[in-house]
């Protein structure tokens, strides 16, 4: 396993260059430069320059420069070296604050909604899909089938803005707006978190429990289980020792993919709930064309995302003993 994780991390390294040099161009080929932006902005104040906010900026070289210099291969335009490779992902384009402060400040948020959208989604997909497999085509599958089918057919971004639009017109009730953290009020912070979670968490839950009740169908109909059931055992061991360890592989790639949705789906439902995560980050930053922001900020996404397929392989080994990684 040793050789197999040490492969895999060396991997990393052409996969982050590669996502690094598709998100250095993508940002810039949105129409609208930050010239174009702060022109818009401070025009009516006072006269701008555009080659010397350019030349400010780095923006008046070729792209292949300014990506070598953000990476740290090339010179700074003050003969330093100093770029992703040292750990320094740039500066802000408008305030001039290091990138890497923003993600510190804003990440916690983006983590604590990922792990509680993830628990709940696993809270309710593993108990349903489990339940529904071993009680097939009765009432309880049936509705169990349809409420996965629900959560995969509403869209996360349609029930949330539900959330905060209806309750507030019938009850007078919005959710809070002030991030609360959560050592200073741990129930305050779960009470802002809690709904947001579950509206990230039901968007991944039904794929989910559709996965597990189809896997289990497949394994409870293995000879193996079968002779575990000659042999007596209840049905609690049958299931939750014997059948459950092997179905839940495929369950673990399905999670793992979908972890890509889940950041996406971050974005919107930070923006929804005003919760200062990174998916927030980002989307003011792409609107703004900060160009450094969004670019270090995807690339941690990126980096993030590299790991938890690696851990998602890992966990192969652990459920399946006869994986071998060799």
């Amino acid at each position: 396993m040793r050789v197999y994780i040490i492969r895999r991390l060396l991997l990393i390294i052409p996969t982050v260059l590669l996502t690094s040099i598709i998100i250095f161009i993508t940002i810039r080929l949105i129409p609208g430069s930050i010239i174009d932006i702060m022109v818009e902005q401070f025009g009516a104040y006072a006269k701008v320059d555009r080659a010397a906010v350019e030349n400010e900026l780095g923006l008046n070289v070729p792209i292949y420069i300014q990506y070598g210099r953000w990476v740290g291969v090339v010179p700074q335009a003050d003969g330093k070296i100093s770029g992703v490779m040292e750990g320094n992902l740039g500066d802000s384009l408008w305030h001039g604050t290091p990138v890497i402060s923003e993600i510190e400040s804003s990440w916690p948020v983006t983590f604590e909604l990922a792990v509680l959208g993830l628990i709940i989604s696993q809270a309710i997909a593993l108990p349903i899909g489990i339940y529904s497999s071993i009680r097939q085509d009765t009432w309880g599958d049936y509705v169990a089938r349809t409420f996965a089918i629900l959560c995969i057919a509403v869209p996360g971004f349609w029930l949330g803005t539900m959330i905060v639009v209806f309750p507030s017109i019938w009850w007078g009730y919005s959710p809070p707006i002030t991030l609360i953290p959560f050592i200073a009020n741990p129930i305050g912070n779960l009470k802002m978190f809690i709904i947001p979670a579950i509206v990230l968490g039901m968007s991944m839950a039904g794929i989910s429990m559709r996965m597990t009740r189809t896997m289990m169908l497949e394994v409870l109909r293995q000879d193996y289980i079968r002779t575990a059931w000659a042999k007596g055992l209840r049905e609690r061991v049958v299931v939750m020792r014997h059948a459950l360890r092997n179905a839940l592989i495929p369950v673990i790639t399905i999670i793992g993919m979908q972890v890509p949705v889940m950041v996406g789906g971050e974005v919107i439902i930070e923006n929804i709930f005003n919760l200062p995560g990174m998916g927030r980050l980002i989307t003011t930053a792409t609107l703004d064309r900060d160009y450094t922001i969004v670019s270090g900020t995807m690339l941690v996404f990126g980096i993030v995302m590299v790991l938890i397929n690696l851990l998602v392989d890992l966990t192969y080994g652990y459920l399946d003993p006869r994986v071998n990684y060799k």
